[in-house]
């Protein structure tokens, strides 16, 4: 049987908070951790790059600065690292500017969620892990939210 130490899981969006702390506690489980994003500037560079400096200090880390919307660079993660899991968190975040700015996010949130998904499949990947953001719940008065809510009235794309 593998042990995490034998065992590569590609995470995208690994500069953000929530992927950040996901590389490091995969990291500190013996997982080769592959993690890549584009960096982008919808909120602080800084802080990703920061991010970022912390995680390329621990052992079993490789990151890679890429876009999930462009299929070939996408398929040439898959074939350089192979691997076995990914936990896909990179995405066009913010109910207002998927408002003023739709086709960001049908790129990232839709084309480029494909483009993970059809390389997990075309190299064999055994687990896809993709998680959303609070902004699924929408127009939804109930506070807190739960999984279990119905999310039938979004406010954004």
């Amino acid at each position: 049987m593998d042990t995490p130490e034998t065992r590569t899981c590609l995470v995208t969006g690994a500069a953000g908070f929530i992927g950040s702390h996901t590389c490091r506690r995969l990291l500190a489980e013996g997982y080769r951790v592959i993690g890549v994003d584009n960096l982008n500037d919808y909120y602080s560079v800084e802080l990703k790059v920061a991010r970022l400096a912390e995680l390329r200090g621990l052992s079993g880390f490789t990151f890679v600065e890429g876009d999930i919307t462009e299929a070939s660079g996408v398929e040439g993660w898959f074939e350089q690292f192979s691997p076995q899991l990914v936990l896909h968190l990179a995405a066009q975040a913010g109910v207002r500017h998927s408002l003023e700015n739709p086709r960001v996010y049908v790129e990232s949130n839709i084309l480029g969620f494909f483009n993970v998904l059809d390389a997990s499949r075309r190299h064999g990947v055994e687990h896809v892990v993709y998680a959303s953001s609070s902004s699924v719940y929408g127009a939804n008065t109930k506070v807190p939210f739960e999984e279990t809510d119905r999310v039938d009235d979004q406010v954004s794309l």
